[in-house]
Parts: structure tokens; sequence; C-alpha cells
């Protein structure tokens, strides 16, 4: 099979036809390889995955039905059950334009880190590469987290269904949460290799555990009518309109389709990425938005009395546990249905560890972190970043320690995720704008003689080099401009309202800390910039 190079050398003049057919038989491991290229960036970690494998990579890591159920009081506190509906609808719409956009970006370059990929991208601004970078680690971190926070509360809540005198006490929930991240650090170092074939496996599960909790749900339990349903607004914040409390509620649904990005992160370690890479986000989005809808409209159907105290009141902590035991009359199969929710959420934050940790790695990987050196090494054995999965554990089990002196101020922890991804999101995207109406992308020539491959000290568009160009996944003209828009437009009002307290009157007890965190994290990075990491980062960085 001939090489690149003979592809592409120039001398020899073939006919378009017979070039297009050569390159259709390309392996996709040398042209993944070329991608990375042509981005400065060497090939050192194993691409075990294939479409499928990260479809249910990324389908297992949003969890959209489950985690919809889990935090569905948050949207019917401030919204109801019509609020949660279209809140529902506002935020899968929006979700789909926000990562068809950073799909588009993901194509262009397929790297596992957003803007770190494509120095193009960001010049002039290669500084606004750095704010994106530490908000999308700890934005990661804080989701491995809460990850784990919720599998180990909702374990603890049903240990208090089938034994009311248990003494629940929130180091018990700590020390689980611990328990769940030693079962992620198992999976992504010891059986690493087995993972692709996991995803496939719990892909399966993640579709048929919706289908076991939802036709017991809906054959058992009584129904509601549709005027309730679809009608009633609830504001028990206590906001000046149903409006703002409506947007209030939608971070819960919000925060049901995180972790679709993870797909960007994992880039350097699946097939074909430039076009595998968008095409998992979009389809995971579709499918667990369709389900994630479906297993909403059933819980609202057939949760009866929702304001009722045993509900909003429920020693469990979750409304969906007294749902279902009001539902099926049985705390053993209520039991069993929340166990698969507890099953696929410690399968998600196995996936939350292997992105997390690939984040770290890149950034570490062009200077962006402290202690770079270390964090940027990849084990030659597994071809795994080690010691960034390692970092990245330490870091969510010393967060885990807030939840034993508050677990209000841990409740901020939770809300990071959303302003942290979602701010970095929405830097990678509006730089994508700019760029795209400015007219700075150019289409790629499939049949262009020697492209140009980015070499170390040489510099990037701007300076006679390489331009940006697109890759295989993207929305010509107008259409990409207009999904664009909507997607920035949509990540303003996410990262605006992620800072919002679930009610108007606060206390110690239900103030939003993430504004602090992320505003401390943001101030800790620029301080760290310019104190040291201006002297050793200059943009990504060109390894070739």
């Amino acid at each position: 099979m001939p090489g690149i190079q003979e592809v592409f050398d120039g001398t020899d003049h073939k006919s378009p036809e017979h070039t297009q057919i050569e390159l259709e038989h390309q392996s996709s491991y040398d042209r993944d390889r070329d991608e990375l290229a042509r981005l400065g960036k060497k090939q050192v970690l194993k691409r075990n995955f294939a479409f499928m494998s990260m479809l249910g990579f990324s389908c297992t890591i949003m969890v959209t039905w489950e985690g919809m159920l889990v935090l569905f009081l948050a949207g019917y506190s401030n919204g109801g059950p019509a609020g949660l509906i279209y809140g529902f609808l506002f935020v899968w719409i929006g979700t789909l334009c926000v990562f068809t956009t950073l799909g588009e970006l993901a194509s262009m370059a397929p790297t596992a880190i957003l803007l770190g990929g494509n120095a193009a991208l960001t010049r002039p601004w290669l500084s606004t590469n750095r704010p994106s970078g530490w908000l999308n680690v700890i934005g990661w971190q804080a989701l491995l987290a809460s990850g784990a926070y919720l599998c180990a509360t909702i374990i603890q809540g049903l240990v208090i269904l089938n034994y009311p005198d248990y003494p629940a006490e929130r180091w018990h929930g700590t020390f689980i949460l611990w328990a769940v991240i030693v079962v992620a650090v198992i999976v992504n170092t010891v059986i690493v290799s087995l993972l692709p074939k996991l995803e496939c496996v719990i892909l399966i599960i993640h579709v048929l555990g919706f289908f076991a909790v939802m036709i017991p749900l809906v054959y058992m339990a009584p129904h509601g009518s549709a005027k309730d349903v679809f009608t009633l607004f609830v504001n028990a914040g206590g906001w000046q309109t149903t409006g703002l409390s409506f947007f209030v509620g939608i971070y819960g649904n919000v925060f049901a389709f995180l972790g679709t990005d993870a797909a960007i992160h994992m880039s350097e370690e699946i097939s074909n990425a430039s076009t595998n890479v968008p095409r998992s986000m979009i389809v995971s989005v579709l499918l667990n938005g369709t389900l994630g809808f479906a297993m909403l409209i059933a819980v609202l159907f057939c949760s009866g009395d929702v304001s009722a105290e045993s509900i909003i009141e429920t020693p469990t902590g979750y409304p969906f546990i007294a749902i279902f035991v009001q539902a099926t009359q049985s705390i053993g199969g209520s039991t069993g249905m929340a166990i698969i929710i507890v099953a696929l959420g410690i399968c998600a934050t196995i996936a939350f560890l292997a992105s997390a940790s690939r984040m770290t790695w890149a950034f570490a990987r062009d200077h962006g972190l402290p202690f770079w050196r270390y964090l940027a090494k990849v084990d030659p054995r597994s071809s795994i970043p080690l010691i960034s999965i390692l970092v990245t554990v330490t870091i969510s089990c010393l967060l885990a320690l807030i939840n034993i002196g508050s677990a209000t101020a841990f409740n901020g922890v939770i809300s990071l995720t959303i302003s942290g991804l979602y701010s970095s999101y929405l830097l990678a995207a509006g730089l994508l704008l700019y760029r795209r109406c400015t007219g700075s992308i150019t289409i790629p020539n499939t049949y262009e003689a020697n492209p140009k491959i980015i070499t170390e000290g040489e510099t990037v568009s701007g300076q006679g080099v390489i331009n940006l160009t697109w890759g295989p996944f993207r929305f010509p003209g107008t259409l990409g401009i207009v999904i664009n828009v909507v997607g920035c437009v949509y990540m303003v009002i996410v990262v605006f309202f992620s800072f919002w307290p679930p009610v108007r009157e606060v206390d110690a007890s239900t103030m939003n800390y993430s504004i602090l965190v992320t505003g401390f994290w943001i101030l800790f990075s620029i301080v760290y910039y310019f104190a040291y990491a201006r002297k050793v980062y200059k943009g990504p960085l060109i390894e070739i």
C-alpha cells in the first residue's frame, strides 16, 4: 500500500479519481497520525476506540435519563412539570447546537484539548487558550467528584430505604465516594485495554436499563392528567417571575447533558478521529436526549403528588426513589430499579476519570499546568497518562473531604461543573465563530500536493506556514453560522444562571458558592501565568 508521501509527493501526476481511491485505502492509523503531525503533535496514545465504542463512551458519560431522575427536584422546584418539559427541550436543542459547533472544531483539530490543538484558531489570542484550558480542567475534575458523590449518596439513600434505623453520616458518603473512584481507577489502569469493549456493553445496559425502569413505572403507577403535566409551572424559589424561576431551574437538565465533550478529550485514542469524534457526540446527544425526554414524560405522569411531604422530604434524599416506591408499592422492586441507576452512574464515573485525566494530560503537554513535566508523561507499557490519572483521582478524593464538613459547600463543586465546562466551551465556540465570519477558515483541497506539516520552531496561520482548514465534519454557509450563534447564546445563558442559588432569599445553606470557586480558579490561573507560565507557555506546543 502506498504511503502518504507517495500519494502527495507531487511527482506522480495521477488523476484525482486514482488519488481518491488511494486515499480511501490509506489506513485510518496513518490518517490520524498525519492529522496530528499537521498540528505539530506526536502519536503517543493507543487508538483502541472505534465509532461504536466511542458512542458507548459518550452516551454512558452523559447518562441523561439517569441524571434527569437524580436531579429531578431541581427543575421541579423552579419550573414545575411544565418547566421541566420545556426546559428539557430548550437544553436539548442548545446542547445539540453547542456540540455541533465543537464537533466542527474537533474535526479541524482532532486532539485531546479543545483550543490547544489548533494554534491558528487562537492566534492572536494565544493567552485565551489558558483560561479555556484551566476552566475545562477544573470542570472535569469537579464532574468526576460530583458523579462519584451522586452515586455514593444514592447508595446511602437505598440503605436508608431498606434500613430506616441506619444513622446516615456525611463521612459515610465520602468513604463510599472513594470506593466508587477506586473502581474507576482499576478499570482505567489495570484493565484499560478492555475499556472500549466495556463501553459497548455499557451502552447496551444503558438502553436496556431505560426500559427496565420505565416499563414497571408506567405500568404500575397511577397516571396524572396531561393538563397538570404540560401547563403547571412552579415557582418554589420565590423569584419575581415564573420565567426567571424557569431559567434558574434548568441547571438540572443541563447537568444531565454534561460530559458530551469527553469524546474530544479521547480524540487521540479513537480511529478516524476527525469524523468519528463529532459523529459520536451528535448521535449521543440525539440518543440520550430521546431517552431522557421519554423518561421525563413518564415520571411526570406517574409521580402523583410530587409536592407531598413523603416525596419532597424523603429521608433517602432523592425524590425519584420515593416515586419508585409510590409506583411499585415495593421496597425491593424500587431498590432494584434504583440499583440500575447507581450501576450506570458508576460506569459514567469510569468514563469521567478517563476523560478528565486525558484533558489534564493534554493541557500539561502544552506546558499549561504546574508540574507539566510529570503530568505530560505517558506510561510506556500501557500507553496511558498514568500520572495524570493518579493526580486526577487525588484531587477528587480531596474534594470529597468538603462533603464531611458541609454538603452545601460540596454542592458548589457540583455547580462548578456547569460553569467551568460551559465557560471553556464558550471561549472555543466564540473564537471559531469569529474565524468563520471573518473568512479565516478555508476549505481543504483533497488533492493538494505536499500538504504542510508544522515542525518545531515554525509559526502558524498569519505567518505564511499553514492556514485554518475545515475538517470533514461541518455545516457550511449560513446554516453553520446560525448553529454557532445559537450555541453561543445558549452557553451565555447557561453560564449566567449557573451561579444563581435555588431560592431568592439565601442563607449559608442555600447559597451557590460556584461563582466563588470559579472566580478563584480564574484568578489563580492568571497569577500563575504571569508569575511563571508565561516564561514556558507560548501557546500549543509543537512536538515534531
